[in-house]
Order: structure tokens, then C-alpha cells, then sequence
């Protein structure tokens, strides 16, 4: 695909923008944007003494050793894409309401906004990402090379988030009730996905509609088949999942932009 002189200069603004949202947002911290990895690891702690030292939840994983902290490593998999998706998505939501000033310049590009917390959520899931890998490497002490495919599962994540990011920042300018609705939504979604407990606790007849009609549960499941199990087990999930994030985004986009040209008169 040739960039062209406009599309070049939306790319460098918008990476332009991400980067001051993430400067902004721990700015005057000691820790800085250390931070987000400190919250998923108080949150990795926090589900990891419930699950598995208190509700006794047990994995047979080979790559891993038995034991408290590799179930911690499990868990940590698959809260990363879990994260960046509910980071993303929340602060997308909110992304044109909260700019008002932005909406009304005419040659301000309105398409940018909600990517840019869901690119900044995205880049602070990475470093969790390479927290993990040195995780793995320590308690494993191996790498395994099917993690080099990690970037065909962040396509339908980025395409899954920036789809409805797009949805709900347009719808929002008009309903402002749906951030809330958003919060009580994927709270309900976080536990009809394997986040928290393996996919193998789901019936064995609904297991196959779990993957096949939530992406989600099949971006978690390949972040810990590529980076813990070290083998490819849902090939054919993925492709669903990345065609059900296409059509998402496509879908969103369509209706952001249908609602766009109302933004400034609603603001």
C-alpha cells in the first residue's frame, strides 16, 4: 500500500498523539508509564492468590512447571490482550466528548481520536507483553518460536477494539449513558471469556461456540498457545476471529463517520 503526502501525515500525527497521551497521562510520577505494568501485576497477584491458592484452580501445562507462579504466568497471558482491549475501549468511548475543542476545528482529522487511547493501551500492553517473555525465560528458561507469530493475533485485536472504540465514541456523543452501559457490558464479557480460568472447565459442547463466536476468547487462547505452549492449536478460530474483527471495524468506522458531521453542532 503507497502512503500518500496526507495519509504520511495523519500516521505521523497520530503516533505523535499516542505519544503525548502516554507522556500526559504519568506525567510528574516517579514510576511513569512503569505504571501500567504495576497495576497488571497487582491485578495478576490479586487473581492468582483467589484462583489458584484459595479456589485451588489447576493447570497441566508442560512448557511450565507446577505451581503458584506459573499459574500466575498463565493468567498474566491472557490478562495482557484483556487489558489493552478494556483500556482502549473505555477511554475510545469517551474520546470525542472529551475533545470538544478538537471536534470543532474543521481541518482537525476526527477519525484519529478514538485510536489514539486505543494505540497508547495497545503500547502499554506490549511492555507487559516483553514482561512476560523475560517471565517466561526465567521460569521456563526457554523462548519459544511461535512467538514471533504474535503480531497476526495483535490484527484482529487492534481491528476488534478499534472497531467498536469507533461505535461507541460516535454513539456516545448522542447517548451519553453508553460509557456507562460499557462498564456493565464487559464486566459480563471478562467472564464469558477464559481469562481467569481455562478453557477446558467449559463444557465440551458449548466450548466450540465459546472461541467461534467470541474473538476475544480466541485472541487469549493465542497468546498463551504462542508464548506458553509453544504450538499453533486454533488456526481456524483465528481466521474467524480476524474476520469478525474486519467486519467490526469496517462496521464502527461506517457508523462513526455517518454521525461525524453532527459532532460539533451536538458538542
Amino acid at each position: 500500500m503507497i502512503l500518500t503526502p496526507k495519509r504520511r501525515s495523519r500516521l505521523e500525527l497520530l503516533a505523535s498523539l499516542t505519544r503525548r497521551n502516554l507522556e500526559a497521562k504519568y506525567k510528574g510520577s516517579v514510576l511513569g508509564n512503569l505504571w501500567p505494568i504495576v497495576h497488571q501485576l497487582a491485578q495478576l497477584a490479586i487473581y492468582t492468590y483467589v484462583f489458584s491458592v484459595i479456589l485451588k484452580v489447576k493447570l497441566n501445562l508442560e512448557a511450565l512447571p507446577s505451581g503458584n507462579v506459573s499459574f500466575g504466568l498463565w493468567l498474566y497471558a491472557g490478562l495482557l490482550p484483556w487489558t489493552a482491549f478494556l483500556t482502549g475501549l473505555t477511554q475510545a468511548s469517551a474520546a470525542v466528548i472529551s475533545n470538544p475543542n478538537l471536534v470543532k476545528k474543521i481541518v482537525f482529522p476526527l477519525n484519529l481520536l478514538p485510536l489514539v487511547p486505543i494505540l497508547s493501551a495497545f503500547v502499554e500492553g506490549f511492555l507487559g507483553f516483553l514482561l512476560l517473555l523475560v517471565l517466561l525465560v526465567v521460569v521456563a528458561g526457554q523462548l519459544h518460536g511461535t512467538a514471533l507469530l504474535m503480531p497476526l493475533v495483535w490484527l484482529p485485536q487492534l481491528l476488534l477494539t478499534a472497531g467498536l472504540g469507533y461505535l461507541t465514541a460516535g454513539v456516545t456523543v448522542f447517548i451519553r449513558d453508553v460509557p456507562q452501559t460499557l462498564v456493565v457490558l464487559v464486566n459480563i464479557w471478562f467472564y464469558l471469556t477464559p481469562i481467569v480460568y481455562p478453557i477446558s472447565v467449559v463444557p465440551e459442547q458449548w466450548r466450540g461456540w465459546v472461541l467461534w463466536l467470541n474473538p476475544l476468547a480466541t485472541i487469549v487462547e493465542l497468546y498463551r498457545e504462542l508464548l506458553i505452549v509453544g504450538r499453533v492449536l486454533h488456526p481456524w478460530e483465528w481466521l474467524v476471529a480476524l474476520i469478525a474483527s474486519a467486519i467490526i471495524f469496517v462496521f464502527g468506522r461506517w457508523v462513526y463517520g455517518r454521525l461525524r458531521p453532527g459532532f460539533a453542532d451536538t458538542l
